[in-house]
């Protein structure tokens, strides 16, 4: 059945890469990433939608499986989509910007700008950096710890239109003691971006996301990325993003999803500075290589954000070998490695990777963030958009 489906509804079309003479020199790599894009509906993907842009203006997009079952139709070539976490790097470039103008430094304490704010349960603002806040390494705890409502149907349902600001998400981190001192280890919290939107707003007076606007978004022309604050939608034209729910018998190993929900409308409020952006893999691409070539940063401050830190067990299985800079990870990959920094989101995930010289930059868009294989599919030993991501940069 799942070759059928492949068989099916597997598209790919070169936008650029021909010669006057007819020949496509881009098939190769093409066909390799078309083939990556339909093997990742095995693992639970309904559609898949992927863009390699490279410096010369060449882009190859391909597409496989629906991004509405229901009506059979595929992932829009221009889709938009919510990027999660992806959005901390626009957050992290945005506050090195200001560290470049010297309104602030690394080094600054999260006391110094945001008084009393991280207090209370062992935690300690006074002894936190603005450094380790983008690094994740200030041991400060998920503020998603203190939401369960997020991670049952029932919940997200009841909730899924609630807002929340950095502030109470901030307090409910608050609850919780640290899970280390800071500086001591690594360990991915999105409390830490949602402190570094509130420092943003100390430094400038203005809002995060009019900042991120302002300083990213708007100079690089990036036309359809959206800071949509509690506006639910997502801008068409967009896939439905599905949602499925670990059951009653839930494992690490086996999550027991249940069928899934469209959670395509939801606030991302409660993703905020950490997670709440809504782009395309054009604009993705655009930003991506424009921050590695030194349009976004000085060099001084790009030298930081790429200077990098071990990360946990957990993350080296599904990026074997992954460090953490400031909003921005090295993953290595066959030839030589790849900045990135993916996302997950209710109904989206969002997968990417930009060579060091900017020269190529592949977004890819999965329509649910609860991948459920197909009976008798193996457990994937890294995440699964590894071998697509791999042959769109380092294909011939």
């Amino acid at each position: 059945m799942r070759r059928a489906l492949i068989a099916i509804t597997s598209s790919a079309v070169v936008l650029t890469g021909v010669t006057a003479a007819g020949t496509d020199h881009t098939a190769p790599q093409r066909h390799a990433m078309q083939r990556d894009a339909d093997r990742i509906l095995a693992y639970g993907a309904p559609g898949v939608l992927a863009e390699l842009d490279t410096a010369r203006g060449a882009t190859i997009r391909v597409r496989s499986g629906f991004g509405d079952v229901s009506r059979k139709t595929p992932v829009p070539w221009d889709a938009r989509f919510r990027v999660g976490s992806f959005t901390k790097t626009f957050v992290s470039a945005t506050v090195l910007q200001l560290v470049g103008e010297q309104r602030l430094t690394l080094d600054d304490t999260v006391d110094h700008w945001l008084p009393g704010v991280v207090s209370g349960n062992g935690n300690d603002g006074r002894k936190i950096t603005v450094r380790q806040l983008l690094q994740h390494t200030s041991g400060l705890t998920d503020y998603l710890a203190g939401m369960p409502w997020l991670f049952t149907q029932e919940g997200f349902e009841q909730h899924r239109f609630d807002s929340l600001t950095p502030e109470q998400a901030v307090a409910t981190a608050m609850t919780f003691p640290p899970q280390f001192a800071p500086g001591a280890k690594w360990d991915y919290s999105n409390t830490n971006y949602m402190l570094a939107g509130l420092i943003i707003k100390a430094v400038t007076g203005n809002d995060w996301r009019a900042e991120v606007r302002n300083r990213i978004i708007a100079p690089l022309g990036l036309r359809h990325t959206y800071l949509p604050a509690d506006n639910p939608g997502v801008p068409g034209p967009h896939a439905v993003g599905y949602e499925r729910f670990p059951g009653p018998d839930a494992t690490e190993d086996d999550p027991d999803y249940g069928e899934p929900i469209d959670a395509t409308r939801l606030n991302p409020t409660w993703g905020g500075p950490a997670g709440e952006i809504i782009s395309t893999a054009a604009d993705g691409n655009r930003f991506l290589m424009a921050l590695v070539t030194g349009k976004v940063l000085k060099p001084a401050q790009l030298a930081e954000m790429q200077r990098t830190v071990p990360t946990s067990p957990e993350f080296e299985q599904n990026w074997p070998g992954a460090r953490y800079g400031l909003g921005l990870m090295w993953i290595p990959n066959s030839c030589g490695g790849q900045w990135s920094h993916g996302g997950d989101i209710m109904g989206f995930q969002t997968r990417n990777g930009v060579r060091a010289d900017g020269r190529r930059s592949i977004i890819v868009s999965i329509n649910t963030d609860s991948l459920k294989r197909d009976p008798g599919v193996p457990k994937p030993a890294h995440d699964v958009t590894t071998a697509l991501i791999d042959d769109a940069l380092c294909g011939a």
